[in-house]
């Protein structure tokens, strides 16, 4: 791997798209996938103890990638998916989720806000039994309503354990593969073509482990780079608690 590698790299318009692919579903990812996971969260935690729910809402993140993305593959399709049968029913319609270039990252961050939201929304589960319930009764001693406790303090007293779901989410995003690879294969035209797949085709298609490397070693360095901010930003490592 020698420098001509991050050269070629500069120049390369498929890599740009690839990062630009990438980037947008991280977005959507990380976006959807924290606030359903924290209203999930909140949920289990103030409505309901049920241990069995906790079970169902985990039970996507027990399941491998490729299973996952097989299933929704499956359902998603255009002539015979369940989702499609309905959605005609419903509105006269069909939408090509994964065929489409406009649909095919949406649906396959919805695949994957899927997949990793019950884990997520546990890790925010368990932060939230570390708030004392005495700041509650003091909040609603003093008058708050309940969306003016949730932004007011369970939010603030959860940010540690929030920006820990925001690394992990931002890092699990940017990494995606097997869901892409099983489901479009980065298509149709190149539309969710992200960069591991953009890393692989390389690597193990086209035998350029060198450009392939180079790729890499550039991937990892943003991700070091977006998780320092992110620790620096969300002060991940002190708590309101104190």
């Amino acid at each position: 791997m020698g420098l001509a590698n991050f050269r070629e790299l500069v120049g390369d318009g498929v890599f740009w798209h690839s990062l630009g692919v990438t980037a947008w579903f991280v977005l959507l990812s990380v976006g959807f996938g924290t606030v359903f996971s924290l209203v999930t969260a909140v949920i289990l935690h103030r409505v309901t103890s049920s241990t069995t729910l906790r079970g169902i809402i985990l039970l996507p993140f027990l399941i491998s990638n490729v299973v996952a993305a097989l299933v929704w593959s499956w359902m998603l399709d255009p002539q015979l998916g369940i989702v499609d049968i309905i959605l005609e029913k419903l509105t006269g319609h069909s939408i090509m989720f994964l065929g489409t270039g406009g649909w095919a990252i949406p649906s396959l961050a919805a695949i994957g806000v899927w997949k990793w939201m019950g884990y997520y929304a546990l890790l925010i589960f368990a932060g939230l039994q570390t708030i004392p319930p005495t700041i509650y009764e003091a909040g609603r001693v003093d008058g708050a309503s309940e969306f003016q406790m949730f932004r007011r303090l369970t939010v603030p007293l959860l940010r540690p354990v929030l920006a820990l779901v925001l690394v992990l989410s931002v890092i699990n995003s940017f990494t995606v593969f097997d869901i892409v690879q099983v489901t479009t294969r980065g298509g149709p035209a190149n539309a969710s073509n992200v960069l591991q797949m953009y890393i692989y085709d390389k690597a193990f298609g086209q035998f350029d482990f060198g450009y392939g490397a180079a790729m890499s070693l550039a991937l990892f360095a943003l991700l070091a780079l977006i998780t320092f901010i992110q620790l620096r930003f969300t002060r991940a490592n002190t708590s309101d608690l104190d």
